[in-house]
């Protein structure tokens, strides 16, 4: 049964595409525009896609975009629970908002720190062939998911660098459906920033 998972359902471009893959593709689609319309159930198809994601990485040796996925998949439960009870810090229901000056310092601050921690940890004690590659959109998307979960507008802006990265990681791995997804998740990410930033103006 998990290996049929794993079966071509058709082929792109002479790679084939898995029934897997194309599961994944749905339902991060669906998680995408959840979010774009601030709508919590975004969080467990955020799950779902991401252990998915897990093992068609795993099998790919894109270790890091792997366990990124893991990390996702945590880090949703959290989100979830942010969007339904989480406060701000004015203590009234968490709405949508902007990073303060010391915000920004701690989002470069992470980003600074992460992605050669990250990277040096894969071309270390993994077989991936593109380490330091792996580790720049892992690395970022772990403060984007933070970002998202607090209902923070500049996590859109984060997406987008990582999204343009990963495609053409994932074109090398020749993971085209998933590649054109993350093209998809660019123009997403601009529709999502307009949506917030009119949710901010309102």
């Amino acid at each position: 049964m998990a290996e049929s998972f794993f079966a071509p359902a058709f082929s792109l471009w002479g790679s084939p595409v898995t029934w897997l893959e194309l599961v994944a593709v749905v339902l991060s689609l669906a998680m995408v525009g959840c979010n774009i319309r601030v709508i919590h159930w975004g969080w467990p198809l955020a799950i779902a896609s991401s252990l998915l994601y897990f093992l068609l990485f795993w099998r790919s040796r894109l270790y890091g975009e792997a366990w990124l996925q893991v990390s996702f998949a945590v880090v949703a439960f959290w989100g979830w629970f942010e969007w339904l009870r989480g406060k701000g810090a004015d203590g009234t229901p968490l709405r949508v908002h902007r990073l303060t000056r010391r915000g920004w310092a701690l989002v470069l601050l992470a980003s600074a720190l992460s992605w050669p921690a990250l990277g040096w940890f894969l071309d270390t004690y993994t077989d991936t062939d593109v380490p330091w590659w792996d580790a720049f959109p892992t690395a970022l998307s772990l403060v984007g998911q933070a970002l998202l979960g607090r209902k923070l507008i500049e996590n859109w802006g984060v997406w987008i660098l990582v999204n343009s990265v990963s495609i053409a990681l994932f074109m090398h791995k020749a993971l085209w459906l998933t590649a054109g997804l993350y093209a998809v998740f660019i123009v997403m990410s601009v529709v999502g920033w307009r949506a917030w930033r009119a949710r901010i103006a309102a």
